[in-house]
């Protein structure tokens, strides 16, 4: 009776575990490995930074859908992403586009970087400085006889 009912327990996790796959039928390798990249560039609205191919909600699994279908309907990459950034912002994209509001996107990592080695230069020459006076210094003792 017990090995009876762990074949029936091990049979109903398997399918539960089938019936979590999400099967996709392309006609070519090429539309599949199109659909593979956009769900890796494509980001879930409702899961912070999780792509389409990572996340679990449902809106995710619906968008998977959607690009499917574009794809099966001969869209291009561009015109699919468009889509997407259409309904849902340029937050959809991994790669947003650069306009005057995600402008801070793509500046703001040179402005840090920029910032950060205006500091390192600044601190080195202050050191620099302050080596520089105190080798003069011990200079000056060494000329007046160093005997104090």
């Amino acid at each position: 009776m017990t090995m009876i009912l762990r074949t029936v327990f091990l049979l109903c996790l398997s399918l539960s575990a089938m019936a979590a796959t999400d099967l996709y039928e392309f006609e070519t390798p090429e539309q599949e490995q199109r659909f593979r990249v956009l769900l890796d560039e494509l980001r879930c609205p409702k899961c912070q930074n999780q792509s389409l191919a990572d996340s679990d909600a449902g809106i995710a699994q619906d968008m998977r859908i959607r690009v499917e279908s574009m794809i099966k309907e001969g869209k291009s990459d561009e015109e699919i992403v468009d889509y997407f950034v259409s309904r849902y912002g340029d937050f959809v994209s991994y790669r947003p586009p650069v306009t005057p509001t995600t402008s801070i996107l793509w500046l703001a990592p040179l402005l840090l970087l920029g910032s950060g080695a205006v500091v390192i230069v600044l601190l080195l020459r202050r050191a620099s400085a302050r080596v520089d006076d105190n080798d003069a210094a011990d200079e000056s003792d060494v000329n007046q006889g160093g005997d104090r």
